[in-house]
């Protein structure tokens, strides 16, 4: 039990965060529903059976007091559907309310230094349980709290109301509810679990294997492994199948156990109060009372059943979310001295799981308008740096300050949709004046007047429709856009060809104008324009080297030539 609320804990941090007092309302509301029909049925039956009874004779039948309890039937009738009503308008929008917090709280969560390095390595998967985990959740409340909270109410209720014809009754009724009903619910969800996680798993698998099989289906074809593709396909979905048969017959047999608890403790309710009735301590209304109150009573417990098959799938979803609501996101640093675009005071920067820090005690003050750019081999920290001042890889010691800043990745990063929203993600309040003006400065002005749809021209995935340096020209342009006084760039030019490769240079030194720039880059091309060039290696800077010393010169050397 202690393992469940622990798995359950943030989500339920959350919950009484944000929407508990109407999370609690639709409660209140559920159980409020049950008990005007426990009273409706228990009330009604008693009614027919007195009037009934009453009717038999003709001094009882002017006597007898049919406006008071029919009066109260209307009122139950008309507060169930009223409470029916309220419980569904409000845990529903509760829930959503919730699950809009959550997924809030999820992108924040998963927006912490490090995260989208894991979103790239399994893209699918986070994507798959940011939707598929956060719909499950809901079933935390509405198919297990909910229904909980109500069946307790109803049992406490029958027990209650049927202590006044017997005490011992009550009693019988109430603990005979509670032990049945707790115990096939505990046994639908220890049953259901296995399966349960198996579905979930395999749900995964085959979504993966799918966009694998639309995604690569050239390469497939090429190696002839279409057909085995295929054939891992149908066997997911044949355990799958298996699966869901097995979930099946365990929400059968709960069926079955609920079923039989309907039928036989009302019999048995039934012979109880009968006998007491033979001792003359209550009449046939009494008895039908008993009798209806006690089948309504069993009625929650066919919601709870379903919550029971889901519990399992719901208390994954919060394993897994859970350290993402934990998760806070990476503190803005604060601003740096004036005069300053970025201060670096003793910095030690270690990767995940990396058995030793790749850049120890790292001091290094930015000016406005600087260009930096650092150079030296592969894997001496010159991206690490990058992803720090970008607030990607938090320091393990040392305190980073830095302006607001923008960055230009080694990799293209644009995305099936069109041109006009590609941009957009620079800066989205931007107008389509301002896109042509800095698509224009990146050297694509004329490139977009040719196309049938301008702006609106739809790319493919990554980026596809345009070649390599129009899609570099346009990471460039969707940088303009952002008006920050620190560009961070990594490898800006890598993988185009010179001509193309110094142009894309050429503009994007124009369109710096006086903010700072710190650019990552092994080619003399990209390091030649700037003010001063740290040599990165063993474990901090080697050297620095401001324009027009002998250094400078030699440091550009001993770089990759254009």
């Amino acid at each position: 039990m202690k393992r469940v609320l622990n798995d359950f804990r943030p989500f339920l941090g959350l919950f009484c965060a944000s929407t508990g007092r109407k999370l609690l309302g639709g409660a209140a509301l559920a159980a409020l529903t049950g008990l005007m029909g426990m009273a409706l049925l228990g009330l009604s039956g008693w009614f027919i059976t007195a009037t009934a009874l009453a009717g038999l004779v003709p001094a009882t039948a002017w006597a007898f007091d049919v406006f008071m309890p029919s009066a109260a039937i209307r009122l139950f009738a008309l507060g169930r559907t009223a409470a029916r009503y309220g419980e569904r308008l409000v845990t529903h929008d509760a829930t959503l309310g919730l699950l809009a917090a959550l997924r809030g709280r999820l992108f924040r969560g998963w927006s912490a230094p490090g995260a989208a390095r894991a979103l790239a390595m399994r893209p699918a998967r986070l994507l798959f349980r940011l939707t598929a985990d956060v719909d499950a959740l809901d079933t935390v409340y509405l198919r297990v709290l909910v229904p909980l909270g109500t069946t307790l109410v109803a049992t406490l209720a029958a027990g209650i109301a049927l202590a006044f014809i017997s005490p011992a009754l009550g009693v019988a009724v109430f603990a005979v509810l509670m032990l049945t009903g707790t115990f096939v619910a505990g046994i639908t969800a220890r049953s259901a679990t296995p399966a349960t996680l198996r579905r979930a798993a395999r749900i995964e698998t085959l979504r993966a294997r799918v966009i694998d099989l639309a995604s690569g289906q050239t390469d497939l074809l090429m190696a002839g492994r279409i057909p085995a593709q295929r054939a891992a396909l149908a066997e997911v979905d044949a355990r799958l199948a298996a699966d869901d048969h097995r979930l099946n017959r365990i929400e059968a047999r709960a069926g079955l156990a609920h079923g039989l608890l309907a039928a036989v403790l009302p019999a048995l309710v039934l012979v109880a109060a009968a006998a007491i009735a033979a001792g003359g301590h209550i009449g046939a209304p009494g008895v039908a009372l008993a009798l209806l109150i006690t089948m309504a009573a069993t009625e929650p417990f066919a919601a709870l059943r379903r919550g029971a098959l889901d519990f399992a799938r719901a208390r994954l979803a919060a394993r897994r979310t859970g350290p993402a609501l934990l998760c806070a996101a990476f503190p803005v640093g604060a601003e740096p001295a004036p005069g300053l675009a970025a201060e670096l005071h003793h910095v030690t920067l270690r990767h995940d799981a990396a058995l030793a820090p790749i850049l120890r005690d790292l001091s290094l003050s930015v000016r406005e308008g600087e260009h930096i750019a650092l150079i030296g081999p592969s894997g001496v920290g010159k991206t690490s740096v990058i992803q720090c001042l970008a607030g990607d890889l938090p320091p393990t010691a040392g305190s980073v300050r830095v302006t607001a800043t923008a960055r230009l990745t080694q990799r293209t990063e644009l995305f099936r949709d069109g041109l006009r929203e590609n941009l957009r993600l620079g800066a989205p309040m931007a107008s389509d004046a301002q896109m042509m003006a800095v698509l224009a400065q990146a050297g694509l002005e004329s490139i977009i007047h040719a196309l049938p749809s301008g702006l609106d021209t739809e790319l493919g995935d990554g980026g596809q429709g345009l070649s390599g340096g129009q899609a570099r020209r346009l990471a460039l342009a969707r940088l303009m856009l952002r008006d920050v006084p620190l560009w961070l760039l990594d490898e800006p030019t890598e993988g185009l060809d010179g001509e193309t490769a110094r142009d894309v240079l050429a503009r994007l030194r124009h369109a710096a104008g006086n903010r700072a720039t710190i650019t990552a880059t092994h080619i003399r091309r990209e390091a030649e324009d700037a003010d001063r060039l740290l040599i990165l290696g063993d474990g901090g800077i080697k050297a620095s080297h401001i324009r027009g010393s002998p250094g400078f010169e030699a440091a550009l050397n001993d770089l990759r030539p254009d």
